[in-house]
């Protein structure tokens, strides 16, 4: 995620770059409105919800005070599973090309045996989304 020029906090447009970009303001308000910061946000992306997992699956009754009670916790939850979505329909706009790509090679038929699909899948494959703003490299991984 990028670095605002004076301040080494993330703001939240880089917090939030797999948001569309007119969500990321609203989606940062909500956050705030529940006393969720930026940096708590950042954190949770990073590491991909393990610290919310290992929290709720510690048994402690008290286990969401840490990250500022239920409501926080399910926003940040929220966020991850925003994150993990748009990553996802990354690698399946990666996927289509890939595929559509070896079918200029060889048959469907080919590709859906070496993909282990079906043949109809790998048509399925090919319509998918190839186009859509991405972001260049997921928040756990530095340039």
């Amino acid at each position: 995620m990028q670095r605002q020029p004076r301040d080494d906090t993330p703001g939240w447009g880089a917090v939030l770059a797999h948001r569309p970009a007119d969500q990321r303001g609203v989606v940062g308000a909500r956050f705030q409105a529940s006393g969720v910061a930026c940096e708590q946000v950042r954190a949770v992306l990073e590491d991909g919800g393990d610290a919310l997992h290992a929290a709720a699956t510690s048994g402690r009754h008290d286990w969401a005070q840490r990250f500022g009670g239920p409501l926080a916790v399910a926003l940040l939850a929220a966020e991850v599973s925003a994150l993990a979505a748009h990553v996802n329909s990354r690698s399946s706009a990666v996927r289509a090309l890939a595929v559509d790509g070896l079918l200029e090679d060889v048959s469907a038929v080919t590709v859906a045996a070496r993909l282990g699909v079906s043949r109809q899948k790998v048509y399925d494959i090919i319509r998918g989304s190839r186009n859509g703003s991405h972001i260049d490299r997921v928040p756990w991984r530095r340039p």
